[in-house]
């Protein structure tokens, strides 16, 4: 007796995530993952037009949660912007970790995909509000690699529980970020670092 759809759907979706964990997404065919449940690869496709819509799927919680943070930073500056995008950011990546640590390492690749098109542009304005859209290097700079750092990293502290992993990011997020500066006074110019040297 043939399976019922559903089951075999939700059984796909299940290998796919073990599959990508193993050998990531570029490593992980079709018939790996037809392999690992038990069917045909026609029968794969006949659920998922093809491996980018299946992973679309998997990650579509993560990214609705995505989408939302951005929305609600929009329209935001200085330094709210830097607590709300820091705060909503470390929330999710404690939340989603293991679905994050799937994917260690495949973020450009990922972002080369249609679907995943305009997780650039919600990735870029995150950089800016981490960095308080402070135009100086260092406020970048810092905003980049807190973000990059907590992507790569948050799936590796399986022995916090996930109140202390969301305490200790915020305790870094708050150490590495540059506080948004205060415009400059009149008749002073901004240097490279962010201070400001009278004229």
């Amino acid at each position: 007796m043939a399976r019922a759809v559903p089951e075999t759907h939700a059984e796909i979706l299940a290998a796919a995530g073990r599959r990508f964990a193993v050998t990531g997404y570029k490593g992980t065919s079709l018939q790996d993952i037809a392999r690992e449940v038990g069917v045909s690869k026609a029968t794969v496709l006949y659920h998922f037009a093809n491996k980018e819509a299946l992973l679309s799927e998997l990650m579509a919680p993560e990214l609705a949660a995505v989408v939302e943070l951005d929305e609600r930073i929009a329209g935001l500056g200085g330094d709210r912007a830097q607590r709300v995008a820091a705060e909503g950011f470390v929330d999710l990546a404690v939340r989603f970790r293991r679905q994050i640590a799937l994917l260690r390492g495949e973020f450009p690749v990922l972002l080369q995909q249609p679907a995943f098109a305009h997780v650039q542009q919600i990735s870029e304005r995150l950089v800016a509000a981490f960095a308080g859209h402070s135009p100086h290097p260092a406020a970048r700079v810092a905003a980049l690699v807190v973000l990059a750092g907590i992507a790569e990293t948050c799936g590796e502290f399986d022995d916090l529980d996930d109140d202390e992993l969301r305490e200790a990011l915020l305790g870094l997020v708050r150490r590495a970020l540059v506080p948004p500066a205060d415009p400059p006074p009149p008749g002073s110019s901004s240097t490279q670092d962010g201070s400001t040297t009278t004229v």
